[in-house]
């Protein structure tokens, strides 16, 4: 295996990209990594007057960016695509630097911004008119897929390349200008996206990035009327205020937001899979990702057992942050994230939960941002565990001895993004699937792929990404309608 070490600093500092031009800003903001506690680079700090200048920007390059038509629109992006497979290890030492996840792991963050820029190029080239049939056959019409307008994105900093991939395909294959706002945690590999667009020489205001205090830069954005969409991805109340914030204009809105994911574990599953599954969600990426399973609803028959698969596949987890090949589980993107992870589990523990394995500090860490891989049994519907998204390694376990129990008990939230269900019994996987309610039911196993809708019901979101829906958000449709003219029947 190929050793790789991770970076402690960032090369210069990471600037704004506007209006086809990187520029610095009257401010910059110092990133420091959950993993070791130092400096890893730092950034231009946008102001409010940048986030307009990016707006208006984007709003410039509407009409000329649209004019390209789709397949104009794909070559752009097959330059981009190009000089970010060229940049891959700089681009990953970015996110290993920023985050602390493993080398490994920055692999699928990379992997999904390539992806989504091919994928999405090759749906560019497909774009074309339709017909529409005419009942009373007086007239043609014809159905035109046009840009909604200018695009502002809010993305999350547990993927950061993943995130932009899910927006920036679908923005520059749909010919809408977008505006491009990474959380202020991780900036330092949009950073280098944003490089990589002014070395591509994309017309100018085509895609910008802006990053600066979270609420002011946010806000600014939000509450303009130069957006026709706002998307995002992050958390449901970071949702509602972006809707009360932005209601100075109609807009459109696709937020894919936070989870509370069920996984049912039927008497029947193949519990191997079940605990790979689940501990590989689990400890990946150190539990912060919103679809991991949150709630392990276990048959009681077989939960002693599957209790520990789980507890061995925890112990063996090798915590830290070290070269390829030497880590598994890298920390929390900040103390307070770990804070309030150890809060659930011992706010579970008070109210009755046992603590299987872990429940601590990991030891001998670098920083507080570490924590162990943990396993949790007899926990309950009414903690606060299974009612808030843990987002950290925690593996909560719950037992049910009815499937039409494990249902009702799965359905008992208001988020609706994804769920599991591992049994070998079709009748009974298939009275799960058909009962839940969450935009994704995943059967003995996992999936994600760009070309895989992903999406959420109830309080997760509106929208979609991925997948060629995910362009209906970006695209709105324009009827043209001509009448028929009968020459012949026409005085001449």
């Amino acid at each position: 295996m190929t050793t790789h070490t991770p970076q402690t600093t960032a090369a210069g500092e990471g600037l704004l990209y506007v209006d086809g031009t990187l520029r610095g800003a009257s401010a910059s903001h110092e990133v420091l990594s959950p993993a070791t506690g130092q400096s890893v680079g730092r950034v231009a700090w946008a102001s409010e007057s940048d986030a307009a200048d990016a707006l208006d920007a984007a709003q410039r390059a509407l009409l000329d960016w649209d004019g390209l038509g789709g397949e104009g629109r794909a070559k752009w992006m097959d330059v981009l695509r190009e000089q970010i497979v060229t940049a891959e290890v700089a681009l990953r030492e970015a996110v290993v630097a920023e985050t602390g996840k493993t080398w490994e792991q920055s692999e699928e963050d990379y992997q999904l911004l390539v992806d989504s820029l091919e994928f999405y190029a090759e749906a560019a080239r497909k774009l074309a008119p339709e017909p529409l049939a005419d009942r009373a056959g007086t007239h043609t019409h014809q159905l035109r897929k046009v840009p909604i307008g200018v695009a502002v994105a809010f993305v999350a900093w547990n993927f950061p390349l993943l995130n932009i991939g899910y927006k920036l395909g679908p923005a520059m294959a749909a010919g809408s200008p977008i505006v491009i706002k990474p959380s202020a945690r991780t900036p330092l590999a949009a950073s280098v996206v944003a490089r990589l667009c002014a070395q591509a020489q994309l017309p100018a205001g085509v895609v910008n990035f802006i990053w600066g205090d979270d609420v002011v830069i946010g806000d600014a954005l939000s509450a303009s009327e130069t957006p026709a969409l706002i998307t995002l991805i992050g958390s449901t109340a970071t949702a509602r205020h972006v809707m009360k914030t932005a209601a100075t204009s109609v807009k459109r809105f696709s937020f894919e937001l936070g989870g509370n994911a069920p996984v049912i574990v039927l008497p029947d599953a193949d519990l191997d899979t079940a605990a790979d599954t689940i501990a590989g969600m689990k400890f990946g990426n150190a539990g912060q990702i919103c679809v991991t399973p949150n709630r392990v609803l276990v048959h009681e028959s077989i939960a002693e057992v599957l209790t520990e698969k789980l507890r061995e596949r925890a112990d063996n987890i090798r915590v830290g942050f070290g070269e390829a090949g030497t880590v598994d589980m890298g920390p929390l993107i900040d103390a307070a994230a770990a804070s309030r992870v150890l809060g659930l589990v011992r706010a579970a523990v008070d109210d009755g939960a046992r603590i299987v394995t872990g429940g601590d500090v990991a030891a001998n860490a670098p920083t507080d941002c570490y924590l162990q891989p943990t396993v949790l049994a007899d926990v309950t519907g009414s903690m606060s565990i299974s009612k808030d998204e843990i987002f950290g390694p925690v593996i909560a376990i719950q037992t049910f001895s009815s499937t039409e129990d494990a249902i009702a008990r799965a359905n008992a939230t208001d988020a609706g993004l994804s769920a599991f269900v591992f049994g070998r019994d079709p009748f009974e996987v298939a009275r799960c699937v058909d009962q839940l309610q969450f935009g994704e039911v995943h059967v003995n196993g996992v999936k994600y792929a760009i070309e895989l809708p992903h999406g959420g019901m109830k309080q997760s979101g509106v929208g979609c990404d991925c997948s060629i829906f995910a362009l209906d958000d970006y695209l709105v449709t324009k009827r043209v309608s001509r009448p028929i003219v009968n020459i012949e029947s026409k005085d001449l």
